[in-house]
């Protein structure tokens, strides 16, 4: 069904665009063969990878693919966009009209354009957002402390070594207080990744890197991959905390397992064993990977939790259809029941859907505030 799903939008793009072209009969059946490949992506790649989520082949061809496979989604949206204006307009002229060659040609151009501009934006190295959050009862001593989250890396052949590198480098040069990785380091097994997760060990800041998995986690070896992260040098917050200390004044870093877990053999997200024993009267800044996560969240106390895994949406439009399976929360900050939640919109992204139009991915520096 999941690969059925995906064929429609090559069908419409069939019977609707090329099929009404004036081309030769061989050059359809080559362009119709050529996009039917790439609508199937996902499948090739769990036919040829052992998995839809971990394509592994060489990245010019994970970006062809994605290229392809955003202008079929593209050009199909057009295409029902333009039938739906000519039915339109077949109801007060009473004549089906005739569409204009030159704009058929144009709705392809765009929707090509669209999607090439959409991986670039993908897959470039994030550029750097600073955002202030005012937190109750914050201590004078973390009055403008600085935090890097990083999100949603999926580090895999289209998001590999040289990518993870240059991440790196712009993370380090922002010289902040602390990093936090809020799940999803990686899309493949350890015997795949080992070598592109490996300079994730040179992050630093002066109080350590801290993170949490996120449900990709789940899918290539979890147990395998919270021994190998942790071995780089990153503290894993499993339903645990940690405490920041400066001047004698403290403040919470706490982190859950995420909600893929639930049913499964690993600890669900847990924030009451995640807070046991936590200093009291300490402002708790909660890594959660999914947004859903919030409003128990906010029950429990926290001042402030970030989140990813929404991608923010991807493509402006598609971010209401995200928003629906996430509680609502999609991108950016929420006020959640006096908690602030904020939803990254990603460090990299699932390279099964490797596009960005007006949804930019992020790395994210987030200043602390005293609230007046």
């Amino acid at each position: 069904m999941f690969h059925l799903i995906f064929s429609l939008p090559w069908l419409i793009v069939v019977l609707r665009f090329i099929e009404p072209m004036p081309w030769p009969t061989t050059f359809k059946i080559v362009v119709s063969a050529v996009l039917l490949v790439a609508s199937q992506y996902h499948l090739i790649s769990r036919l040829s990878s052992g998995s839809v989520l971990s394509p592994e082949f060489p990245r010019p061809v994970v970006i062809a693919f994605n290229v392809l496979f955003g202008a079929i989604a593209f050009l199909a949206v057009f295409q029902i966009a333009l039938d739906v204006l000519s039915l339109a307009v077949a109801a007060v002229i009473w004549r089906f009209p005739e569409t204009p060659l030159e704009l058929r040609y144009g709705i392809a151009a765009l929707a090509f354009s669209l999607a090439a501009y959409g991986v670039s934006q993908a897959v470039r190295v994030p550029p750097v957002k600073t955002i202030e959050v005012e937190i109750g009862g914050l201590p004078k001593a973390f009055e403008g402390y600085r935090l890097l989250q990083l999100t949603d890396l999926h580090i895999s052949r289209l998001f590999a070594k040289a990518w993870a590198s240059e991440v790196v480098a712009r993370s380090n040069v922002l010289d902040v207080d602390l990093i936090v990785v809020t799940g999803d380091f990686i899309d493949g097994d350890i015997d795949v990744r080992r070598e592109d997760v490996a300079p994730l060990a040179g992050l630093r800041a002066r109080d350590g890197v801290m993170a949490i998995p996120g449900n990709h986690e789940y899918y290539f070896g979890y147990e395998d991959w919270m021994a190998h992260d942790a071995g780089l040098g990153i503290r894993m917050l499993l339903n645990q905390h940690a405490v920041i200390r400066r001047d004698g004044e403290e403040i919470v870093i706490a982190g859950v397992t995420d909600i893929a877990a639930i049913g499964g053999p690993y600890p669900p997200p847990d924030i009451d064993a995640a807070l046991k024993n936590a200093p009291s009267g300490a402002p708790v800044i909660l890594l959660a990977h999914q947004p859903r996560m919030a409003a128990r969240a906010a029950r429990a106390g926290i001042a402030l939790q970030l989140a990813g895994h929404t991608h923010g949406g991807m493509v402006r439009g598609l971010d209401l259809l995200v928003a629906r399976g996430n509680d609502g929360y999609v991108s950016g900050m929420y006020s959640v029941g006096g908690m602030q939640l904020y939803v990254n919109n990603g460090t990299g992204l699932w390279p099964g859907f490797a596009l960005r139009v007006a949804v930019p991915s992020e790395l994210t520096v987030i200043v602390l505030k005293g609230r007046m």
